[in-house]
């Protein structure tokens, strides 16, 4: 059994809090995000989904944006460029395929 509070965390972003667990085929990060955190448009080779189990949080997904509540998912797909802003502090699960290596 694992406890996600007994998993280390890292800063993996200013006002981005990760907890990472790595099976054979995915990466799953438990993410905690303080009001008014931003992540930069970005894309990468992995496909992600985002879960968002607290908080409001704005997505933009190729040019398109969302804002994602409680129970909301959002895919995207490998090298779409995608972009995040916390409107409130949030807590998010992400899920990555392949293994995200720069985060073990």
């Amino acid at each position: 059994m694992l406890q996600i509070s007994d998993i280390p965390s890292k800063e993996i972003l200013p006002g981005f809090v990760a907890r990472f667990i790595h099976t054979e085929s995915n990466t799953i990060g438990f993410v905690e995000i303080k009001a008014g955190g931003e992540l930069p448009e970005h894309a990468h080779h992995h496909t992600q989904t985002t879960q968002v189990t607290e908080g409001k949080l704005q997505l933009t997904i190729n040019g398109e944006t969302t804002i994602y509540e409680p129970g909301m998912i959002a895919i995207i797909p490998s090298n779409i460029p995608h972009s995040a802003k916390a409107l409130t502090d949030c807590k998010v699960t992400d899920i990555f395929s392949p293994v995200r290596e720069d985060y073990k």
